[in-house]
Order: structure tokens, then sequence, then C-alpha cells
């Protein structure tokens, strides 16, 4: 009975929205009893009992526990139920998978790691990544599957979820990365740039939902993520924010893309290693030349971990890296002019040393107008970023873009978030 109320229900437009409001009112937490909504939505006493009725019935909400009382009597709180759903995030970076469970207001139940190197193509990736996230799946409760989120390397037509002519992927032009993944889990599938997850994180972090920002990463590739006025900006055609493939003048190396002169190849971590290695081979001494001396690897994780350690080279190529870097960033300050910087990546973790010379050269290029209010900081050095930043990419798809198409229905599904 209950579901046949709601669809006769869905034919009426404005008790929709209002209905849809007020769950998301309580969602939110900016209203949590009765009272509240009212103040919030202007509706009367009787419609808000009406609407809070219908979302119980629906399953989003339930009652809790009596709020404080104002010196009248005690208004019953109300609760969003998180735990109906469950939402499965897949971060892939150039060198290795994350995957997490959280609930439905994003909160990490779950997460695991691996080391994978993004090039070996998509069948074997996705296959890897299925395997990773199904034992992680297999230990958790029944709720069921809401959202399922992938975050790639390179850049995504987000409104189909492929790869877009990505730099560092071989193989994954065009590949229907949410169709593949949609089939897999039977949940509503996004697909998104991996620095987009980590600016969403930052913007969650900083409760900055009017932010206009730009989180650097700086790992063994560069990339960054836009937020204009708390939105992911992700241009015409999914590949804003690449600046790791802009030209930097009398710049010779070649490019893992495969031009001549991008940033990534004096700044990115793969190009760092290239020279470490070089600079050893010319005499170089330290922890870096110790590990070469004893037979194991350098990646970029040990040329940020010897740097942050003192290591006369690592430091000296993480400086290299951030001024050039900061050039780029200036660039886009001039254009974007945006009230916050992050930094992040494996480089990252460097610290303050690395980001005295991304400060320094923004300031030095940028107008002073535009820096005026500027704030460049360091991201959290967490493994679980990017799952907390693609927690927050599905509620915003389920709660704000694509509710009025699947609410009727008490959960949502593939077709009815698909659907124009």
């Amino acid at each position: 009975m209950a579901a046949r109320s709601t669809f006769r229900f869905a034919a009426q437009t404005d008790e929709v929205t209002s209905l849809l409001r007020i769950i998301n009112l309580i969602r939110t937490g900016e209203a949590s009893t009765r009272p509240e909504i009212g103040r919030y939505t202007g509706l009367g006493r009787g419609v808000v009992a009406q609407r809070v009725e219908q979302a119980i019935e629906m399953g989003f909400v339930e009652d809790g526990d009596l709020a404080p009382s104002t010196g009248g009597r005690a208004a019953r709180t109300l609760r969003f139920r998180t735990e109906r759903g469950r939402i499965l995030v897949c971060a892939h970076g150039a060198a290795h998978v994350h995957v997490g469970v959280t609930d439905l207001a994003g909160e990490l139940i779950d997460h695991a790691h691996a080391d994978w190197d993004i090039s070996r193509g998509p069948e074997e990736t996705i296959a890897h990544t299925f395997a990773l996230a199904d034992e992680l799946l297999a230990r958790q409760d029944d709720a069921d599957m809401w959202a399922v989120v992938v975050g790639v390397p390179g850049p995504v037509d987000f409104e189909t979820g492929r790869p877009v002519a990505p730099p560092i992927m071989p193989g994954w032009n065009d590949v229907d990365v949410r169709g593949r993944f949609e089939e897999h889990y039977e949940a509503p599938t996004w697909v998104d740039n991996d620095v987009n997850l980590l600016v969403l994180s930052e913007r969650a972090v900083r409760d900055a939902f009017d932010a206009d920002m730009v989180f650097c990463k700086i790992g063994s590739g560069i990339g960054s993520g836009m937020l204009s006025n708390g939105s992911v900006h992700r241009g015409a055609n999914g590949a804003a924010g690449d600046i790791g493939h802009v030209q930097v003048p009398g710049v010779e190396e070649r490019c893992r893309c495969g031009k001549v002169g991008c940033l990534e190849a004096i700044a990115g971590g793969w190009a760092l290693e290239r020279d470490a290695r070089a600079a050893i081979s010319d005499g170089a001494t330290g922890i870096l030349a110790d590990r070469i001396a004893d037979g194991r690897s350098i990646d970029t994780e040990q040329i940020a971990l010897a740097a942050r350690n003192g290591d006369s080279l690592a430091l000296s190529l993480a400086r290299r890296s951030a001024g050039a870097v900061g050039d780029a960033l200036a660039m886009l300050v001039n254009m974007f002019n945006p009230d916050t910087i992050v930094v992040g990546g494996s480089f990252g973790s460097v610290g303050e040393a690395l980001l005295a010379d991304v400060r320094k050269r923004v300031y030095e290029l940028s107008l002073p107008l535009a820096t005026r209010d500027l704030e460049i900081s360091i991201s959290r050095n967490d493994r679980t970023v990017p799952i907390h930043g693609g927690a927050e990419l599905a509620i915003e798809q389920l709660f704000l873009t694509t509710f009025p198409r699947w609410f009727a229905g008490g959960r949502p599904s593939v077709a009815l978030t698909d659907a124009a």
C-alpha cells in the first residue's frame, strides 16, 4: 500500500519537491525535528507531519530520541537511515588501487589497498579491482549496494563514464568502465578523474561547500581537481585540470604522453625517478644512492620519503618539482582565482619544504588581487582520502542530482539513475 501511495505522490511536483527537501534537511542535519523543518521550509505543521510520515514509510527516515526541551513539550528528533545502503569506492592511481565501503553518510566501514600498475590495461585492472572489492564486500553485512564510484588517473567523460585518451593508461580510451561496474555490482556507478575525488574529500573536511578550490596532486603524475562555488569543474570533455601536460618553455624531455616539454616530464614522480638514477650514476650519494647500491628500487614514494628525511638529492628533486608546479599553479590562480590551493599526492608528504617553494612561485607570478585571500596548504597524508571523496561524489549524485528519478522506489537503480 505504501508503494502505491508513493507513486501517486510522485505525480504531484510541488509535493515531491517538498518531500525531497525534507529528507535532505534531515540527512544533512540542517533540521532534526518537525518544528525545525517547519521553520526551514515555511510549511504548515500538518503538511510537515504528512511529509515526514511518508519519508518514514518509504524507509528514508526514522524517529529518534527526544530533543532537549526549550520550555515546552520536547520534540521528537528525526534521523536519516544511513545504514540502509552501502557505497563502494574503487580509487585507482598510477601505481595502486584503494577500495573502500562507506554508509550513506560517507562514514568509512572498511577499506583495502594494493599496489597495481594502471598501465597493465583495463582487463587485468578491472578484474583485479573486482577481486579486491569482492573480498572486502564479503566481510560486510547484507545492506544493499546503493552506489559505486570509480576513480582513474586520467581524463573521463563524466556523462558516459569512459576514459578519454588518458596519457598514462594505455588501452583505456573509450572503455565502458561505468557499464562494467554497473553490470558486476548491479548498482548505479559514477566514474571520475582521481583528483576530483581528492578535491571533494577536501571540500567535506573543510566544510567548504561554496569554495573555489584547486587540489594539486603531485605523485607519479601531476593533475588538479577544481571546485567552482563548491561544484567540481570538469570542463566540456572531462579534461579540466590536467596541468601535468601543459607545456613548459625550454623543456626538451619527452613525456609519457608522447609530447615534448610537458610539466610532468620534469616535475612528475616518474621524471624524478629518472633523474635520480642519472644523478646516482654520476656519483651522487645519500639515502637514494644507498638503496640503489643495496639492489633496491627507487620509486616516487621513496624519493618523497628520502626528501622528508633530509636526503640532499631527493630534496633538490622535490624542490625542483615544487617550483615547476608552482609556476603552473600561478597561471591557474590568475585565470581561476581560487580561495584555496591544496597540495597532495606522494610529494605532499614532504611537507613545508615543498610547500614553501610552491607558495613562493605562486605569489611571485600571480596578481596581488588573486592572492590576497589565497590559502595554500598540504592535504592529509591518508590513503582513505580518495575513498571519502568518492563517497562524497556518490552522495551528491544520489541525493542532489538523481533523487527525483528514483526516490519513489525507495532505493536507487541503474535504470533510474542513468535515465535522462
